[in-house]
């Protein structure tokens, strides 16, 4: 049986996946989940900046195992640092875009949980409260502890990897005790409903991000991505820059970059074939712009 409101978790959760390093090492399946998304992770121990995409649901990641030092900030503001180990959450439901880095203690595996709370999950919560969910929205919350939400994770843990089928009474329990809880201790209201900024769904975005990730060697086609996702050229760039904090070309071309970054590290290809693999007709075009992103030349950044 589909379930259209759970789509878009499935979408946000997946194009989130390709935006953070790490191996998923577990996914929530069958129906016990249609109303919530969850993946386990293990994160690599270091990353220097990763861009997190808005995101429409309430989305908590909990720190299952080892402990590490997490930065975010948004776009333009300044790097706030939280000291995180196993226990650790952190929520959001953000209307923007920001970026986040780790160091994680080597000696333990890093690994997360992300679970995506869906609407209509959080709407019922906040009817069985006698509160306006037309009118809430998750506070910004980084690197706390809460026992209650760790022995709901827990058990949602234990749900995911168990490899029996999950039971629907024992998820939907959790789910729902764990939406009212986040609701009385986490939520903020609104004096009026506040109009988010033109987003991108979260299938379009990764509809798109997909598209551009399999033609880096091709020219950038704005008309063709906004056909892609239905809407005209000016809805499209607004609504990607408003998700991702960059325009749809701007992405492009850091991908571009980063594309030439591990073939040049990774690979013995000359950088004539490495400029023409991502997208550019000559070795001082790719040059030019690879310096403009990272602030030295390839052949210099194949050295280190």
């Amino acid at each position: 049986m589909p379930y259209p409101h759970r789509s878009s978790l499935h979408a946000a959760c997946y194009a989130l996946e390709d935006r953070i390093p790490g191996r998923k090492i577990g996914q929530s399946q069958g129906g016990a989940w249609k109303e919530a998304e969850a993946q386990i992770f293990r994160r690599p121990q270091h990353e220097d900046e990763v861009l997190v995409p808005a995101v429409a649901e309430p989305l908590l990641v909990w720190i299952i195992s080892g402990e590490a030092q997490i930065e975010e900030r948004e776009l333009t503001g300044e790097w706030t640092k939280s000291e995180v180990g196993s226990g650790s959450f952190f929520l959001t439901q953000t209307n923007a875009p920001y970026l986040m880095r780790w160091q994680a203690d080597p000696d333990r595996p890093f690994e997360v949980l992300h679970l995506y709370l869906g609407l209509t999950l959080v709407n019922r919560a906040a009817q069985s409260l006698g509160l306006n969910s037309s009118r809430l929205s998750m506070r910004d919350i980084s690197g706390v502890q809460d026992a209650f939400i760790s022995g709901v994770m827990t058990g949602l843990t234990a749900e995911i990897q168990t490899p029996h089928s999950a039971s629907s009474l024992f998820v939907n329990g959790l789910l729902e005790s764990l939406t009212v809880h986040l609701l009385r201790h986490y939520a903020q209201t609104q004096p009026s409903p506040t109009p988010r900024p033109a987003q991108l769904p979260a299938w379009k975005l990764r509809k798109a991000l997909d598209h551009m990730e399999a033609h880096l060697a091709e020219p950038f086609d704005l008309d063709f991505l906004a056909g892609l996702c239905g809407m005209s050229r000016f809805h499209f760039s607004r609504s990607f820059h408003n998700t991702m904090g960059q325009s749809p070309s701007r992405w492009f071309i850091r991908r571009r970059v980063e594309h030439a970054k591990n073939l040049l590290s990774q690979t013995n290809r000359s950088i004539i074939e490495i400029a023409l693999t991502s997208g550019y007709e000559s070795a001082s075009h790719f040059a030019q712009m690879f310096h403009r992103e990272t602030g030295i030349s390839p052949r210099d950044y194949r050295k280190l």
